[in-house]
């Protein structure tokens, strides 16, 4: 497939949080007018940061970024900053135009345009945090359209959508004409759109550019590690046997010590024709979520929820029969804005007509947004706060599972990526305890290499666990023993 003009390039572009944390070393690479490109990388490795530096948010260490001119940039980011969440919805869409040079007038119709190709109907008056977090990310989405730019920028756009939202942005970036870059965890959706990939290698800080689709590319990577290992593995048998003659010749003493040096010369020059193989990212270590061992008999009881009606937007009140005792999963389902996160959050605070029956009980609460996290603690804080009898040893060898390194541990938690935000949270959930479990779509943000290690966790998990989740091939890896369709 032939593509247009470059309309971005990095030129050796390096770019470092501080002295401890580099990010991009002399990277090189081009961004072709009209491509659909994956940006993929560890938690952490800098993803995000390549976005910051194309919109200017970042200024290079050294090197430069070209951009052609008068290229349009837009930007859906992975979580609405907290205070626009106290914005109306007409507020939140006029910020988008801040610094653009051109004021708008017409801006109504246009929210209405926008939020059309989302799917999502919104009243302009109504307060952006009112939205469940489905439907704030179709916000997000719509935010960056709306400005109709030239280069789109994606960062987990499928985070919170449920299974039409996901299929309809599907829809939607097939058919988009301008160039786009999305940063997501979503193998199956990347697949559907992408046409080249941009790897962001943690360990050197280079950028790797493959064409293709997503498993095209993952299929490249694996081909091309395989023959990297084939190559060294000859090499370091060749290097070995040319040492082993070193040893022999150079204990025979005389002329023969000069046959041993050429040996060795040799074994040296083979050793740099040694190749860099590129390392996978790294994977969480399997874990367990202990639990209270010690309660029985029923912890959660739900007689009656509380859901938004999808036509009126006004509440309507249901009857229940859901009794969760120790080592029993349930699965909440129901599409984004029907209110399964405002049901979650009451039973986690004691507010929900179904109440949390044993007293004493530990709730661990995973949200999708991160708030039950302190931005302004510590890792280590963070981690220590949870814990009924502080062992720092304990503390820091779960941390170390999670890949919460000791550079990581001692910095601010709202400096973290949101995939390490994730982590942070999982490690605390450990450290915690606790009898009950209540997770808000745990994938979010996460690296889908750790999925699966969650996913052994959650299913192995022996309290009673509350699970909401938009990811069918994530669930069909948990045990679940009782299904609430608030749908239904």
């Amino acid at each position: 497939m032939a593509f247009g003009d470059v309309i971005v390039r990095f030129e050796k572009v390096s770019f470092e949080f501080g002295h401890n944390k580099p990010i991009l070393d002399e990277v090189d690479f081009p961004i072709r007018r009209g491509t659909k490109i994956t940006l993929m990388g560890q938690n952490g490795a800098g993803k995000s940061t390549i976005f910051g530096l194309i919109t200017g948010l970042h200024e290079p260490e050294s090197g430069k970024i070209h951009i052609v001119n008068g290229l349009s940039v837009a930007i859906a980011r992975q979580v609405i900053p907290r205070p626009d969440l106290e914005l109306t919805v007409r507020a939140f869409f006029e910020k988008c135009f801040e610094g653009r040079g051109d004021k708008v007038y017409d801006i109504d119709p246009r929210i209405d345009a926008v939020l059309e190709v989302v799917n999502l109907k919104a009243p302009h008056d109504r307060i952006v945090k009112s939205f469940s977090g489905g439907q704030q990310a179709r916000l997000l989405l719509a935010s960056a359209l709306i400005v109709d730019p030239d280069l789109l920028l994606l960062d987990e756009p499928t985070n919170n959508l449920d299974k039409e939202g996901i299929a309809h942005l599907t829809q939607f970036l097939t058919r988009y004409p301008k160039t786009c870059i999305v940063i997501s965890h979503d193998a199956l959706f990347l697949n559907s759109f992408t046409d080249s990939v941009l790897y962001l290698d943690v360990f050197t800080r280079k950028i790797e550019q493959y064409v293709g689709n997503y498993f095209d590319v993952v299929e490249q990577i694996k081909i091309r590690m395989e023959k990297e290992n084939r190559k060294n593995a000859q090499l370091s048998k060749t290097i070995q046997e040319k040492k082993d003659k070193a040893n022999f010749f150079a204990m025979k003493g005389g002329q023969m010590r000069l046959v041993a040096k050429r040996m060795r010369t040799l074994a040296e020059e083979l050793e740099e024709e040694k190749v860099d193989v590129r390392r996978e990212d790294k994977k969480i270590r399997d874990f367990r979520i202990p639990n209270q061992p010690e309660f029985t008999g029923e912890i959660v009881k739900l007689s009656s929820f509380t859901v938004m009606n999808p036509k009126t937007h006004k509440p309507v009140t249901r009857k229940a029969h859901i009794a969760l005792k120790r080592n029993k999963h349930l699965l909440l389902q129901g599409p984004n804005g029907i209110g399964k996160t405002t049901l979650l959050e009451s039973l986690a605070k004691g507010e929900a007509k179904g109440e949390i029956i044993t007293p004493g009980i530990r709730v661990g609460y995973y949200r999708q947004d991160f708030s039950t996290l302190n931005f302004e603690d510590t890792v280590y804080e963070s981690l220590r706060e949870v814990m009924e009898k502080p062992i720092e040893q304990e503390l820091r060898t779960v941390a170390a599972g999670f890949l919460i390194t000791s550079e990581l541990i001692n910095i601010k938690v709202g400096s973290l990526s949101e995939g390490q935000k994730g982590l942070v949270a999982f490690a605390r959930l450990v450290l915690q305890k606790p009898g009950l479990l209540i997770l808000d779509e745990p994938t979010n943000h996460i690296n889908f290499r750790h999925l699966p290690v969650i996913a052994e966790a959650l299913d192995a998990y022996e309290g009673a666990m509350i699970l909401v989740s938009h990811v069918p091939e994530f669930v069909s890896q948990i045990r679940i023993d009782d299904v609430l369709d608030l749908e239904k």
